[in-house]
């Protein structure tokens, strides 16, 4: 189990170093290929209903081996397209193995973690951090050897797929639920709130990525290196909080986390965007990071054991909303930005960070103890709102 979450984070950070390249094949301008990135996350977000219901239908164990299988092999297709069209639907299909390979192995995860009798699944997405870190070495020391683009992805692809053949034997085998053959679902009260926190989370962790450079590089003028420390210090805390989060999660309890890393994560943003200097904002930044790490494994996990919700059906529904909030944070921040400027705008993700905190106690109970394993309940998502309370 994790050695799936390694490899996804090892595919997605192979992928991105590519872009450039892409973006000269195909001759597009800045425009063009910000229009071409959005069928990525458009796949994610189409693919994310029916992750619920191939759970459900299959099991989260197939239904992790197939969409990681799929995601290695989907690798290669962007980065051997010949033109737009086809390079938009092959980072459609990219992004909707990513998404559903998502909800599967959290699924996995939840089961994992129940075998365990403690938290553990902030430990699963440190290895998705650090297989980030992982695959962009690997990207950028492939590259420095002169080797092509096309030689590289199908190089990890292949590497993936052998792992993957490893790891296949490690995962929990679970008997599909039944289902009542229907895709979407109308969520119950709890996954709704998780929804809106999953949704704040994600929308600080895409806002702060991709903000934190201008704001060091435009707000307080520091240069192109003194910029990149920011986002540094904010992966780089991101992975030591993740690995850390369990031993945390264990010790004060899921909410109590919550509550205190959505409050480190405003409070260090605060800090970055009052105080006005670069030291201090690379430390707002590094602080941020260590906030923002452990909410989603946290809201990942309550939401796998909201009661009378399946599983799988429980995390495709939080996962699209944070999707959306990871997609929609960035644009909200530079609309804001033009109109009140970018620290002000920044203070989009304070507020968010401080409602994640203040709804931490709200999070929903789990559906037993950890110490008590339960069958795989990945179960379709249903039209039916009675299913939500089964």
């Amino acid at each position: 189990m994790s050695l799936c979450f390694f490899l996804n984070g090892v595919v997605i950070a192979s992928w991105v170093p590519h872009i450039p390249e892409l973006k000269a094949r195909l001759s597009l301008g800045d425009a063009a290929l910000g229009a071409l990135l959005l069928a990525m996350a458009a796949g994610a977000i189409l693919a994310l209903p029916a992750a619920g219901w191939l759970n459900g239908r299959f099991g989260s164990r197939v239904a992790t081996t197939v969409s990681a299988a799929g995601l290695s092999a989907a690798l290669v297709l962007p980065v051997v397209a010949p033109g737009m069209m086809l390079a938009a639907a092959a980072l459609a299909v990219l992004g909707a193995c990513n998404a559903t390979l998502d909800v599967a192995m959290n699924a996995q995860g939840v089961l994992v973690e129940d075998g365990y009798g403690r938290p553990i699944m902030a430990s699963f997405h440190a290895l998705f951090s650090l297989g980030g870190l992982f695959g962009a070495g690997g990207a950028s020391a492939a590259m420095a050897a002169g080797m092509s683009a096309r030689a590289h992805v199908v190089a990890v692809a292949l590497l993936c797929l052998a792992a993957l053949g490893l790891a296949m034997k490690d995962l929990v085998p679970a008997a599909p639920a039944r289902t009542q053959g229907r895709i979407f679902a109308l969520p119950s009260t709890s996954l709704l709130g998780l929804g809106v926190l999953t949704f704040c989370a994600l929308l600080a962790e895409g806002a702060v990525g991709d903000w934190s450079a201008v704001y060091l590089r435009d707000s307080l003028a520091t240069t192109p290196a003194g910029a990149a420390t920011g986002f540094a210090a904010f992966s780089l805390a991101m992975a030591l909080g993740r690995l850390l989060g369990d031993r945390l999660a264990a010790r004060l309890g899921t909410a109590r986390l919550l509550r205190l890393s959505g409050a480190l994560a405003g409070g260090g943003l605060a800090i970055s965007l009052l105080v006005g200097r670069p030291a201090f904002a690379v430390l707002g930044f590094g602080l941020a990071g260590l906030g923002i790490a452990n909410l989603v494994p946290i809201l990942f996990s309550a939401a796998g054991r909201t009661q009378g919700v399946p599983a799988g059906a429980a995390l495709a529904a939080v996962a699209t909303t944070g999707y959306v909030g990871y997609l929609a944070g960035p644009p909200l921040i530079g609309l804001a930005a033009e109109a009140a400027g970018l620290p002000a705008a920044l203070g989009i993700v304070c507020v968010a960070c401080g409602l994640v905190a203040v709804c931490a106690g709200s999070i929903p109970r789990s559906r037993g103890t950890l110490a008590s394993p339960r069958a795989d309940t990945s179960a379709a998502i249903t039209l039916d709102p009675e299913a939500t309370h089964a």
